[in-house]
C-alpha cells in the first residue's frame, strides 16, 4: 500500500511540475534588437535615425529595458523601464512622450502596452515577434507630448 501512495504522490507531483512548467510562457521580446529605419513609419516625423533596445528578463514575469538611440533631431537618447506583465504603470525614463507604461502579455510573441504622461492614458502599443524569433514589429496609437496624433510602426531586427 506504501508503494502505490509513493507512486500516486510522485506522479501527481510530476504533473504539479509539468502544469507549472506550462503556464510560463517562453518570452520572445527578450534579447538586443535594432531598429530597422527603412522598414518603420512615424507620423508624425521626424523619424528617429537610430535605436537599439536591450529587454532582458526580470523575475518571473518581467522585463528590465533599456533603449538608446538618435532621435530625429540629433539628439541621443536613453529609456529606461523595469515592468511586470501585470497590466499596471511603472515608471518609464527618458521617453519624452510618456513617464509610466503597462505591459500585458498575451503569449509568447504578442505584448500590449499602454503609456500614460501626468496620469493620463496617452496610447497604446501592440508589439508582435514574428515566428521565425527574428523581427520585433510596434504598431504605435495615441498623443505625443506635443498633443499631436501618433501613428507609427516600428520594426526591430534581432542582433
Amino acid at each position: 500500500m506504501k508503494k502505490l501512495a509513493y507512486i500516486t504522490f510522485a506522479f501527481v507531483a510530476a504533473a504539479a511540475l509539468a502544469l507549472n512548467a506550462t503556464t510560463v510562457a517562453p518570452d520572445n521580446n527578450i534579447g538586443t534588437w535594432k531598429m530597422n529605419v527603412a522598414k518603420s513609419t512615424f507620423s508624425p516625423g521626424p523619424a528617429p535615425k537610430s535605436q537599439t533596445l536591450k529587454i532582458e528578463a526580470w523575475g518571473e514575469d518581467g522585463v528590465n529595458y533599456t533603449a538608446d538611440g538618435v532621435d530625429g533631431d540629433g539628439k541621443t537618447t536613453h529609456w529606461t523601464l523595469q515592468a511586470k506583465y501585470d497590466g499596471k504603470f511603472y515608471a518609464f525614463k527618458g521617453n519624452p512622450d510618456s513617464d509610466m507604461l503597462a505591459y500585458k502579455r498575451i503569449d509568447a510573441n504578442t505584448v500590449e502596452a499602454r503609456t500614460q504622461r501626468a496620469g493620463k492614458e496617452t496610447g497604446k502599443t501592440v508589439i508582435v515577434v514574428s515566428k521565425d524569433g527574428k523581427t520585433r514589429t510596434l504598431t504605435q496609437t495615441g498623443t505625443n507630448a506635443k498633443g499631436e496624433k501618433i501613428s507609427n510602426t516600428v520594426v526591430y531586427d534581432k542582433q
